[in-house]
């Protein structure tokens, strides 16, 4: 009896000691909306981000470590418009989960509730790698963050009503920071307005956009197709006669194109971290457009 009532109470402890609920799985497919998530969530969320700054989210394999990691998740948070079309509808079919696919609460598009920049008028393949719902890098406009908030929030309410308030207390706060956060950027980038940049590829658009910047040039010939010789040549000649001020380029791309152009043409060149994580002090979304700023600024007298 003793050892039965001993049993029992080690087993009652045992029950006391486990959480009252398990943190929420969010699967986001790019770190900025897994720092999102995780800005929003804290403690109450357990976030996973599909890739990293060092991988073109374009071109991700659908590995079965992935599916795993979808097959648990009870929200998935993507860019979309069309930037995972190569891998997550594979993992969404492998997953065997009703609570994330598409339409469904747990299955949320960042890109669907701000204004797409470069929807095409003319769907071709011949012209590269272009999305027919528009450019899906959008979270490089920090109006467009304050937007994705908003839904991320509801959404994580909606599938944990018990941990409502937290949710909701951790958005306004953020949101708080980063309205504050953006009037500063807005002051440091008025020196970016009219500056002519060229581009690997058209991942920038959005804070170009929202900078007031030109795009003089990309080094991508097309959408999605890597640099060629003739078109490099092309636009030395091009700088010659419309020079730009700076050449930029992402982590996951390769440097060699954007330093010909910088030699060639003396344009200085400038790594941008692109995403939470692209670089040493990109270490969140605030560090993101903190060190972007900072370093397209030093390219700017």
């Amino acid at each position: 009896m003793r050892t039965i009532l001993k049993f029992a109470v080690a087993l009652g402890s045992a029950v006391v000691a486990l959480p009252a609920t398990a943190a929420l799985n969010v699967f986001a497919c790019e770190p900025e909306w897994a720092a999102l998530a995780q800005e929003i969530g804290g403690d109450k969320v357990s976030v996973y981000s599909a890739t990293t700054a060092l991988q073109d989210p374009h071109r991700i394999e659908a590995r079965p470590s992935l599916i795993a990691r979808i097959r648990s998740a009870s929200l998935v948070v993507c860019s979309g418009s069309e930037l995972e079309i190569g891998w997550l509808p594979l993992l969404l079919a492998q997953a065997g989960n009703d609570r994330i696919q598409p339409g469904s609460p747990g299955y949320l598009e960042a890109s669907q509730f701000v204004v797409r920049l470069e929807i095409p008028k003319i769907i071709d393949r011949a012209l590269g790698d272009i999305h027919p719902s528009g450019n899906p890098h959008v979270h490089l406009d920090p109006r467009n963050i304050v937007k994705v908030t908003d839904v991320l929030t509801e959404r994580l309410v909606r599938l944990d009503p018990a941990n409502a308030a937290t949710y909701n207390t951790r958005a306004s706060s953020f949101q708080e920071r980063w309205r504050a956060a953006t009037q500063r950027w807005e002051r440091e980038a008025a020196r970016l307005k009219n500056v002519p940049v060229v581009v690997y590829h058209k991942d920038m658009s959005y804070f170009i956009n929202w900078a007031g910047m030109r795009e003089a040039g990309r080094l991508e010939p097309m959408p999605g197709i890597p640099p060629t010789p003739a078109h490099l040549a092309e636009l030395v000649e091009r700088m010659k006669r419309d020079p730009a001020k700076v050449v930029v380029y992402s982590p996951y791309n390769s440097p060699r194109a954007a330093e010909f152009l910088s030699q060639r043409a003396n344009i200085p060149v400038v790594m941008l971290p692109f995403t939470v994580g692209g670089s040493e002090k990109a270490k969140d979304l605030f560090g993101l457009f903190d060190d972007t700023l900072a370093r397209l600024l030093t390219t700017v007298r």
